[in-house]
């Protein structure tokens, strides 16, 4: 055999030896766990055949407390491009069968490799997290490491999409890494988030609390709203990825790709003339509406267990990716609190940076009150939603379903925020306030010195309803453009998107703006 085939022959067997990680016991042990392997995670993801390496055999080069024994090619972390569905991306997965996972200098100098090339290359770039955190036999330099790939989340931001999969462990300073990047999908069951564990809580605070009620993806999918989304099993996990992508552009620079659209759209459904409750106290489900509109009913939710009272999240008319923003009147009546203000401003923001439309369907009573929301800054949580309308230059087409009061009207993508289109339904109700709240301090006074103040404020009231409290008022002055029939609603929102494909808009030249964190 000569030499040059005998290298060859090294050189496969190094490779097989690299693709087991930390070998073939510590990757059944992953298995028993539930949880598939780094490679194995991103076969699921990735076209079949698409993946090419980068640094398979580099290795780390720590030489304390016995760690020059445990040398393992790729020190921990999986990291290439490939593609979905034909469109390039760049990956990193953490292997948790060699050193946990743990990151270090040189696991931190692979990823952020894949980050600089996905900035580079103008592609998505996603990292699946599961790790013990920081490798603390490196010390200092585990940390650097850690500052090393958040430095590049920050750069990235807005640049190109950067989504995090959490697979397993995640924690410490770990977490900010997917707490900066754009989408978080905790994997249920096997997955937790969290700055400091239960044995330090313990320590500190003295409270007994699991992984799981600490920082599993229950509690981050509905209390904190850190994940995005989760997924049941490993196969789901890959498919949401997957199905996220395909309404997201590669870059800033770039539109989303168009679908075919096989839903006409000139569809007319005949619930939507019928939903709206007579009793303006009553609710109905938001969701109907959506599925009513939109290309074949379908809508990728995000965030869909937090904040329930708005609905957030991405569909597609005529082809056309969008970002849906909608109050949702059953759950508190579709009223603005800290949660719900945030959890929307956000994906505006989200939505401007990447080119995406946004549709807004409105019925919103106003702010809930109370001290539990002033204390928590709601006047500041409702200002970040008023800052990424009207900072938004995308495309925003927005409609009223029924209530749009007070500063809720102006925080929901309102003419003067410079939404490009807006229509009504018929049913819309455009004012300061509800009319019996606003009769209620027009006429108090007034309706002592009567024979009979109940019929009095009664009839006040009607006037005010008349006067205030419909669409026709709001669009005298021009800040409804159209008031529309319901059922004719998707084909005025896809006349609309069509019409605003060539939009150019532009704010004045800044360094970035102070919004109200």
């Amino acid at each position: 055999m000569s030499e040059q085939l005998k290298k060859i022959k090294q050189l496969v067997a190094r490779r097989e030896k690299a693709m087991l990680g930390g070998g073939a016991t510590a990757i059944d042990k992953q298995h028993a766990k539930g949880k598939a392997t780094a490679r194995e995670r991103i076969a699921l993801l990735l076209d079949e055949g698409s993946f090419e390496e980068m640094d398979m055999f580099k290795l780390h080069r720590c030489h304390n407390f016995g760690m020059e024994k445990k040398q393992y090619d790729g020190d921990g972390v999986v990291c290439g491009s490939g593609t979905i569905d034909g469109r390039l991306v760049y990956v990193f997965a953490q292997d948790f069968t060699v050193n946990g996972g743990s990151l270090s200098e040189t696991m931190a100098e692979k990823i952020c490799k894949v980050q600089d090339q996905a900035l580079k290359m103008g592609a998505p770039c996603i990292g699946l997290n599961d790790s013990g955190g920081a490798r603390i036999q490196e010390g200092i330099n585990s940390l650097a490491g850690f500052a090393h790939i958040f430095q590049r989340n920050i750069e990235a931001s807005g640049v190109v999409p950067q989504i995090s999969g959490i697979c397993g462990p995640c924690a410490g300073g770990a977490v900010y890494s997917p707490a900066l990047t754009d989408f978080v999908v905790m994997l249920e069951g096997v997955s937790y988030m969290f700055l400091t564990g239960p044995k330090v809580v313990k320590t500190v605070t003295g409270e007994d609390v699991s992984q799981e009620d600490l920082g599993g993806a229950s509690v981050h999918s509905k209390k904190s709203g850190v994940a995005h989304f989760t997924a049941k099993n490993e196969e789901e996990f890959a498919a949401l990825l997957r199905r996220l992508l395909s309404y997201l552009p590669q870059n800033n620079m770039e539109q989303a790709p168009r679908t075919a659209c096989t839903d006409p759209i000139d569809r007319k459904d005949d619930l939507l003339n019928e939903i709206i409750p007579d009793n303006p106290n009553m609710a109905y489900d938001m969701y109907k509406v959506i599925g009513a509109v939109t290309d074949n009913g379908e809508f990728l939710e995000v965030q869909r267990d937090y904040a329930r009272n708005i609905i957030i999240g991405f569909a597609r008319f005529d082809g056309r990716s969008v970002g849906i923003v909608a109050n949702q009147p059953s759950v508190y009546a579709g009223v603005l609190d800290c949660n719900a203000s945030r959890k929307a401003a956000r994906f505006v923001r989200f939505c401007d940076a990447f080119n995406i439309p946004i549709v807004s369907l409105v019925d919103v009573p106003g702010f809930l009150p109370g001290t539990g929301q002033e204390y928590n800054a709601v006047i500041s949580h409702g200002a970040k939603l008023l800052y990424a309308y009207g900072e938004a230059t995308v495309p925003k087409v927005t409609v009223t379903l029924r209530k749009s009061y007070g500063g809720s009207h102006i925080v929901m993508g309102c003419k003067q925020l410079k939404a490009d289109l807006n229509y009504a339904w018929p049913s819309a109700e455009i004012a300061v306030m509800g009319a019996g709240g606003a009769v209620a301090i027009l006429h108090a006074k007034s309706a002592k010195d009567e024979a009979d103040p109940k019929a009095f404020m009664a009839a006040k009231e009607k006037e005010y309803n008349d006067l205030f409290t419909n669409p026709y008022k709001a669009a005298e002055f021009g800040y409804i453009d159209d008031v529309i029939e319901p059922r004719n609603t998707r084909l005025r929102i896809c006349r609309a998107l069509a019409t605003l494909e060539t939009k150019r808009e532009s704010r004045p030249l800044k360094k970035h703006g102070n919004e109200p964190l």
